[in-house]
């Protein structure tokens, strides 16, 4: 299997931000913006895959600046990481004011979808051919989130089995806005 570079993949989706995608606040609505990077992030992985890829985790979603109606939003997305079924996409949201032209970036975040047949089996993806020291920075980050993700997860189910509420959990609790009236334990 020869690969896909980068560039070969790379994906834009833009749209005009409307009245409609508006929350109570007035700004545009998180899962409005998360539906867009849902559409972009299966573009770029199918492009890439060469199959029918659906979403399996979306990790760092960070909303970094309100989006406001009116304006043109862009979703900027490439294929960062592929293991052997699976791909993370990474998305540049960036919203442009169209009568001002001022550009800001208003979200990043990383999708991992997995690639399936048509029989709904997964399949091996391409490997990423990386051209530029951009795409492995990119790379390399990706695998240390993937790393991270897969110790924290073994963490919290570690501390999720062997939860005990006791003194020592009091204590760890003891500057956290909460009151516990549970009765019980040490």
């Amino acid at each position: 299997m020869e690969g896909h570079p980068v560039s070969y993949s790379r994906t834009t989706i833009t749209e005009l931000m409307i009245p409609s995608y508006a929350n109570f606040g007035g700004k545009i609505h998180g899962g409005t913006l998360l539906s867009l990077m849902d559409k972009v992030a299966y573009a770029c992985s199918s492009k890439h895959a060469g199959a029918y890829c659906v979403t399996v985790a979306v990790g760092g979603v960070n909303f970094l600046q309100p989006v406001e109606v009116g304006e043109l939003v862009s979703m900027l997305a490439s294929v960062n990481y592929v293991g052997r079924t699976s791909v993370v996409v990474g998305i540049k949201v960036i919203a442009e004011d169209v009568q001002t032209g001022v550009v800001k970036h208003t979200n990043t975040s990383y999708f991992t979808l997995v690639a399936k047949s048509d029989d709904g089996e997964l399949v091996q993806v391409p490997p990423l051919i990386l051209e530029t020291s951009e795409d492995v920075r990119r790379f390399h980050s990706a695998a240390l989130r993937q790393r991270l993700r897969k110790e924290l997860f073994a963490k919290m189910e570690a501390h999720r089995s062997a939860f005990e509420l006791n003194d020592r959990v009091r204590a760890d609790l003891a500057g956290e806005r909460c009151v516990i009236r549970v009765d019980g334990g040490s």
